[in-house]
């Protein structure tokens, strides 16, 4: 897998220009969703929706990124994304069939931020121009569903009701949105365009970037959603009424965003047994002996210092624990058999050893003694690229006296190699007999006690990272990778 996949937007530019500081996570096990009372009881002839999201790809069928509709059914608008990754534009106006948009494009890509842009215009006198869907910039044009509004038609999003923003709110109050949104617009009689919202980078012109959208007009029912308010995540930036919050909290507030893009981990290359949620970031391993593992999207890059810590969330009393460690070209195949290979994992670390291949370990020993890990403690991850080592802590205890600031001496390593000979290295981390963890690349799914940032001033980590390490996040790997 490349180092970052390539879906991903602004993840290579300076942090230089708009920057967008939070997003709201969508946990799909939670049911959340954000709603307001509609007040206008109309429809539009003129509709634009704006966000950017981060997909999660675990939606078991439907997952509603806006919505609006009576409990009968009689008429409903929403912008949906399909299980497959397929994005759906649908609406009906009681009696006359309805409409849909499907995409034949998916977007699945876990690692990748997408803008979304739908832009109604029943008013235009091309009717093939009257909806239109733009994702990063560019324009839709494949459809395996598409039926022109007719002139002047009425789109229901704005009909009196209760109007939501990830999950369907009617009678059956289903299909939750699984995964990431920001900037959230929703414009009510103006039909605006993608540039209004984002811009294609002058150096990179392939990467779209967002742009400051507190001037454009939101009208009656319109606002804007932000989320820099944790305690009050439906705030309406626009100065409107504000959206009532239904689980989600102030944890579900989150820095990664389509300017800062952090790693979580990978849906794609995990293994059968895992189960994640909260945004990829919280592993839960099968409640039998079978262990599940997961790689992160992001991969460290032949140069810097990066820092990770990973929070047990539930050690299984039978004395089973997640293990975690860095391996080198993944063989994603059979993760949980290279954990303990030569060829994979060059280490795992549960409660009560640390577990090596004997030919990479400083001194030869197949384990070492650890203190026991349990419900709240924090593993620690310092991966020194630049020399070739990598450090293990536990509650800001560094095992084996370990110095992650000792350079080219690398006291204290728990793993050595001859830099720049180990391309393609990721973190790992493997639930076992159903205990949870919850790995913090920088954004965190729970609160800390301090959030201490790195030397960059990114990160919400709970022990201040060694000096010279970086989260591993876009503009971190730009400029230090």
């Amino acid at each position: 897998m490349p180092l970052i996949l390539p879906g991903n937007v602004a993840s290579a530019t300076a942090a230089t220009g708009y920057d967008v500081d939070n997003s709201c996570r969508f946990n799909f096990g939670d049911d959340p969703k954000l709603s307001k009372s509609v007040s206008s009881g109309s429809g539009s002839t003129k509709f634009t929706f704006s966000c950017w999201f981060k997909t999660t790809t675990v939606n078991s069928s439907y997952g509603r990124i806006l919505w609006n509709g009576d409990s009968g059914g009689s008429y409903e608008t929403g912008i949906t994304m399909y299980a497959d990754g397929r994005l759906s534009v649908a609406w009906n106006n009681g009696s006359d069939g309805g409409r849909t948009w499907l995409t034949n494009a998916k977007y699945l890509d876990p690692a990748a931020w997408y803008h979304l842009v739908v832009r109604y215009d029943s008013t235009d006198g091309t009717a093939g121009d009257r909806l239109q869907i733009w994702i990063n910039g560019v324009r839709n044009t494949s459809f395996s569903s598409s039926t022109n509004p007719g002139s002047n038609e009425v789109i229901n999003v704005f009909k009196a009701d209760v109007l939501s923003i990830g999950r369907e709110v009617t009678s059956e109050d289903r299909f939750s949105f699984d995964g990431y949104l920001a900037e959230v617009c929703v414009i009510d009689n103006t039909a605006y365009t993608a540039t209004d919202f984002g811009e294609f980078d002058d150096d990179s012109p392939t990467i779209w970037k967002p742009i400051d959208v507190s001037g454009l007009t939101f009208g009656t029912n319109g606002f804007y959603l932000d989320f820099k308010a944790s305690g009050n995540l439906g705030n309406d930036a626009n100065g409107g009424t504000d959206l009532d919050e239904s689980n989600i909290a102030a944890t579900d507030q989150s820095t990664d965003t389509p300017t800062l893009n952090y790693a979580t981990l990978n849906p794609l290359v995990c293994g059968s047994y895992a189960t994640l949620s909260e945004g990829n970031l919280k592993l839960t391993g099968n409640t039998s002996s079978d262990s599940g593992t997961c790689y992160a999207t992001i991969a460290f890059p032949e140069n810097g210092k990066w820092y990770i810590e990973e929070k047990m969330t539930d050690v299984d009393s039978g004395g089973q624990f997640p293990e975690s460690g860095i391996q080198n070209d993944a063989e994603t195949s059979n993760f949980q058999t290279n954990l303990n290979s030569s060829v994979g994992m060059p280490y795992k670390t549960n409660g009560s050893s640390v577990n090596c291949s004997g030919n990479i370990m400083l001194d030869g020993s197949s384990a070492h003694s650890i203190s026991t890990v349990s419900d709240g403690a924090i593993k620690q991850f310092a991966i020194d690229m630049d020399n070739g080592a990598v450090y293990y802590g536990l509650n800001n205890t560094w095992y084996n006296s370990g110095d992650p600031t000792s350079g080219a001496s690398r006291t204290g390593a728990i793993d050595t190699w001859t830099a720049g000979t180990r391309l393609n290295t990721w973190y790992g981390t493997s639930g076992y007999n159903g205990s949870d963890s919850e790995t913090n690349f920088g954004s965190p799914t729970y609160a800390n006690s301090s959030d201490a940032a790195d030397a960059d001033g990114s990160g919400q980590f709970e022990y201040a990272p060694p000096s010279g390490y970086f989260a591993l996040n876009s503009k971190n790997l730009a400029e230090y990778g």
